[in-house]
């Protein structure tokens, strides 16, 4: 069995502007369609940040983007490593720093969070919560601060991708509203809001619609005070894959 070969110590193109947007090229054909066209994130987390769970280093992010992420949907790259690397330039001159500082009381946040603000019904932090949502436990990672605010006071902004509105009308004249599990041309699965999980054939039914739009209350920026949403903020910054 072929060994692998070792990890190059530096990137070969770093602060190359040329090489980063010849990297930006491939990034937009291959890489966009998780982490977003600009890499601030979408199915996969937000790549400007310039924090990785991968580790900080170049070299560290060339080995994500060759070998992939065991356990999710970050496959193996068949890149070359020139290529590689050239992406890496442009994810690290993409890089923007998070200028606001949550301010918040964390703790209050994580009451709001489980109480008033009722968001562990649809979202999962830890072993706790729904699944309607998409899962916050690595959302201070993943996640820019101001991106968390958007997401709460405008959740239209920027759908999770697998997380579209998906309603169907039966042949009965039954209209039936949940959350994307599964879309193609022929079906559609969702979950609605109690939790429960429908499959439907297109050919069985009076009309599918799929709706880029989210389920989630517009009206926190009304409901929360700007302390409270201080504090939720706070809480979902902390968030970095533990508990």
């Amino acid at each position: 069995m072929a060994q692998e070969a070792p990890s190059p110590a530096a990137n070969p193109h770093a602060n190359d502007p040329q090489a980063a947007e010849s990297g930006r090229v491939a990034f937009r054909i291959y890489c966009a369609p998780c982490h977003g066209i600009h890499a601030k994130g979408g199915r996969g987390p937000d790549l400007t940040r310039g924090t990785y769970s991968s580790g900080e280093r170049d070299s560290d992010l060339f080995q994500t983007i060759r070998n992939g992420v065991p356990g999710t949907e970050m496959p193996a790259s068949s890149f070359s490593d020139d290529i590689i690397w050239r992406v890496v330039a442009y994810i690290r001159s993409s890089t923007q720093r998070d200028q606001a500082v949550p301010t918040g009381n964390a703790a209050s946040g994580e009451t709001l969070f489980w109480g008033k603000g009722g968001c562990g019904a649809c979202h999962k932090v830890g072993a706790k919560g729904g699944t309607m949502g998409p899962d916050l436990n690595r959302a201070g990672r993943q996640r820019s601060y101001a991106y968390l605010r958007e997401s709460i006071s405008s959740p239209d902004a920027d759908i999770t991708p697998g997380f579209a509105t998906i309603t169907v009308v039966t042949r009965a004249g039954q209209k039936i509203t949940g959350v994307q599990r599964g879309f193609d041309n022929f079906s559609a699965q969702f979950v609605d809001m109690s939790g429960k999980f429908y499959s439907f054939d297109k050919s069985e039914v009076a009309s599918i619609q799929r709706e880029f739009r989210s389920l989630m209350p517009g009206n926190y920026g009304r409901t929360l005070t700007p302390a409270e949403m201080n504090d939720l903020l706070a809480y979902l910054s902390e968030r970095k894959g533990g508990r």
